[in-house]
């Protein structure tokens, strides 16, 4: 018989009886036998099998936790605007022509009130007067806290809340009383308001009765003591100018009155009045987040790819391994498309493996984390698709090279161990 060192003598020999005359019957390897080969093989060989998957299983988990937090992420974003609003507006002064910052007038806030599609209008001033606690405490102790003066209608314009006590609306026009930022409250200690704490600012003591929550569209108002603007102004000595004047509009307005504001401020020169809504800075920030998004689905690549390597290294030492077995299967009848169907099998299902555990991995680690910075669990069904995907073509890919390398061996240099 003809030793076959060739593909065409290799494949002919399976065919042909020693007697050289008769044939033996087509061999069939079904689509159910190349399944259970490649999983029993694997099964066989379980720690190699989980540390050739678990370069695949990372870079998957990776990929599915970074989609995921990205998407709740998204969704808290969302819910936050929902709740806060985009129809919120910040009237500043800018400068004019020369290089003086321009002022915005006391009744700004009522001719913006008389806009038709304006809800509501609030100002407030802030000051650059010390604050503390008491006449021992040292000034650095409070530094970057200060002093605001703001409208009655402050809390419902900027859909603030209280975290504790009450917003002194009813009564703080003649009465020393204010509320303070959550910033404030934490430096200088305030945890219970029940006693009326006292802060001391430019020889006035003011009684603190409430204490903010953190004001998401105003963060500057979480370092500040806010008390009515009578008090302000007596506080201070004069009457103070408005420094912002925060403006809620209806929804479907906004870019109209946006266009309105600036002269209705200023009619005299509107170029020297900015006017700014505080959505675009969490919408910016979110873009921010999309760049570390990118920034970690590319390493979540790059493990996939030593995955594919650490798999295709297992499956080439499998081959080396295994000569005498891939021989023996030749001898009996198996074909060469036979082998390469039964190792790259192999090496799909150790993709696979992978990429089942890296799609629990990383949805266990979306929730988990989703969970402790209380945002909503989004995990996007195409991270899963793409992330089993991607786990198959790995898998695919990396046991191309070694199912064709077994299937060159012929049965008799396979045999010998060779």
């Amino acid at each position: 018989m003809t030793t076959p060192d060739t593909e065409h003598t290799s494949d002919a020999m399976s065919d042909v009886m020693p007697d050289g005359g008769a044939t033996t019957p087509s061999s069939h390897f079904r689509f159910g036998d190349v399944v259970a080969a490649g999983a029993g093989s694997m099964t066989r060989r379980g720690l190699r099998s989980a540390l050739s998957a678990l370069g695949v299983s990372i870079g998957i988990a990776a990929l599915v936790a970074v989609l995921g937090l990205s998407e709740s992420s998204r969704a808290q974003l969302n819910d936050q605007l929902s709740r806060l609003g985009t129809n919120l507006l910040v009237v500043t002064a800018g400068t004019g022509f020369g290089t003086t910052t321009a002022q915005l007038d006391s009744a700004a806030a009522d001719r913006i009130n008389h806009i038709g599609a304006v809800r509501r209008a609030s100002s407030i001033v802030s000051s650059n007067l010390v604050m503390t606690r008491n006449q021992w405490m040292s000034s650095n102790d409070t530094r970057g806290l200060g002093l605001v003066a703001a409208d009655d209608s402050l809390l419902d314009t900027l859909s603030a809340t209280m975290a504790s006590g009450e917003w002194p609306a009813p009564r703080w026009s003649s009465a020393p009383v204010g509320v303070i930022g959550a910033t404030v409250a934490s430096r200088l200690g305030i945890t219970d308001i029940s006693n009326g704490p006292v802060l001391q600012v430019g020889g006035r003591a003011i009684t603190v009765v409430g204490v903010l929550k953190p004001v998401e569209l105003a963060p500057d108002l979480d370092k500040a003591l806010i008390v009515s603007r009578p008090i302000g102004d007596t506080i201070a000595g004069s009457t103070l100018a408005p420094t912002a004047i925060y403006v809620r509009t209806d929804e479907a307005q906004l870019d109209a009155v946006r266009g309105l504001l600036p002269a209705t401020v200023s009619p005299l020169s509107p170029e020297t009045v900015q006017v700014s809504r505080p959505s675009d800075a969490l919408a910016a920030k979110s873009s921010a987040d999309t760049t570390f998004t990118s920034l970690f689905v590319g390493l979540g690549a790059v493990a996939l790819l030593v995955g594919g390597i650490g798999i295709a290294n297992v499956m080439i030492i499998s081959v080396i391994e295994r000569r005498q077995e891939i021989g023996l299967r030749r001898a009996l009848g198996a074909r060469r498309a036979h082998v390469r169907r039964q190792f790259l099998a192999e090496s799909v299902a150790l993709g696979a493996s992978g990429g089942i555990a890296g799609v629990l991995l990383g949805s266990v680690a979306t929730v988990v984390f989703a969970k402790v910075q209380h945002w909503r669990v989004v995990i996007p069904p195409s991270a899963i698709v793409v992330g089993l995907a991607a786990a198959l073509v790995i898998g695919a890919v990396a046991g191309l090279y070694p199912a064709v390398r077994a299937a060159r061996l012929s049965p008799t240099e396979a045999l010998r161990g060779a």
